[in-house]
């Protein structure tokens, strides 16, 4: 069996890593929206404690649905992660959503950010862990989840299919080196690409255009729930295409970015930091833009879909190898 034990020695907590691409096509510097879900403070503690950090005027539009507006970091929304919440004001509706604390988390959306602003993140995480924010591992229910927004390098096929692709390759990987809560694997919110998906990547993904991946995508895995979700980006991309391909309920906006799902919101777990998390993507990213290492995967991905056994453990193993070797984590 793989050990990981030495991960955080190869993955830091505390040192963001750069993007092996990191300015978009018009020269700008790429940044990264961010969500963090968590339990433990309500809305309005939580934005007294956003303009604390970063200052800024709390605007509040109901209990649950607040923004901290004109801070250091941009506007800042607090909001109650549930349906439920758009109907926040009536007696009823208020009640549900205090007694629906136990399991639905609170959340912090911010506006798009740059490497030197993301670096405010995790001192704020702190400050909310100080004031009694629980993360995933603080209750049986949990399952938050942090979400990772990184604006695409370029809008066309070789700024998205080469990280479509690594990211396949990498997610058992991702998923064995760092394994969710159980609470949050039980929920669907972040299920795993099929594997059908991964041998199309693999074998034909290298040549295809953007209407080849949003065609297949469409058809593999029509849903938002992923450990990446594509939907956001392809609809940016592709807006007419998408809504012809997708119910339209299933599509919530289109937007430049890779919505990046799989990460837990463990606020206060020794180890763990937004940080820690960015550095997982940037290591996506790093494979994405080695084309000679990404097609030796993909060629080591169609051996091991074509033996006898194909054993997910086996591909991590593999894949934990192959990067090794590789030296990316330096």
């Amino acid at each position: 069996m793989t050990d990981f034990s030495d991960l955080l020695t190869r993955i830091p907590q505390d040192k963001l890593w750069q993007l092996p691409e990191p300015r978009r096509a018009d020269g700008k510097e790429r940044r990264v929206g961010v969500e963090i879900e968590f339990a433990g403070l309500s809305e309005a503690d939580t934005a007294e404690i956003i303009q604390d950090a970063w200052g800024g005027t709390i605007d509040i539009a109901t209990l649950h649905d607040i923004t901290v507006r004109n801070t250091a970091l941009g506007d800042v929304k607090i909001e109650l992660d549930v349906h439920l919440r758009d109907k926040a004001g009536s007696f009823i509706a208020d009640k549900l959503l205090n007694w629906s604390r136990a399991v639905v988390p609170v959340e912090i959306v911010t506006g798009p950010l740059t490497r030197t602003q993301l670096e405010r993140i995790d001192p704020l995480v702190d400050a909310l862990v100080a004031a009694g924010a629980e993360g995933t591992q603080g209750g049986i229910f949990y399952g938050f989840g942090l979400h990772l927004n990184p604006e695409v390098a370029r809008e066309d096929i070789s700024g998205v299919l080469p990280v479509v692709r690594a990211y396949g390759l990498l997610e058992d990987w991702l998923r064995a080196s760092d394994p969710i809560d159980p609470s949050r694997r039980l929920l669907p919110f972040v299920d795993p690409w099929p594997r059908n998906l991964l041998d199309l990547l693999a074998k034909d993904g290298a040549a295809w255009r953007l209407d080849d991946l949003l065609r297949v995508y469409a058809e593999l895995t029509p849903t938002r729930n992923r450990g990446l979700d594509l939907l956001p980006l392809l609809e940016h991309l592709r807006p007419q295409a998408m809504h012809a391909a997708m119910p339209d309920d299933t599509l919530k906006g289109g937007r430049p970015t890779f919505h990046y799902r799989l990460p837990e919101a463990r606020l206060g777990a020794e180890g763990w930091s937004v940080t820690y998390e960015w550095n997982r993507w940037v290591l996506i990213e790093r494979i994405a833009a080695d084309p000679v290492l990404l097609d030796r995967l993909s060629a080591m991905w169609i051996d091991h879909r074509a033996a006898l056994t194909s054993l997910r453990r086996d591909w991590v193993q593999t894949v934990d190898a192959v990067l090794s070797d590789a030296a990316i984590w330096t």
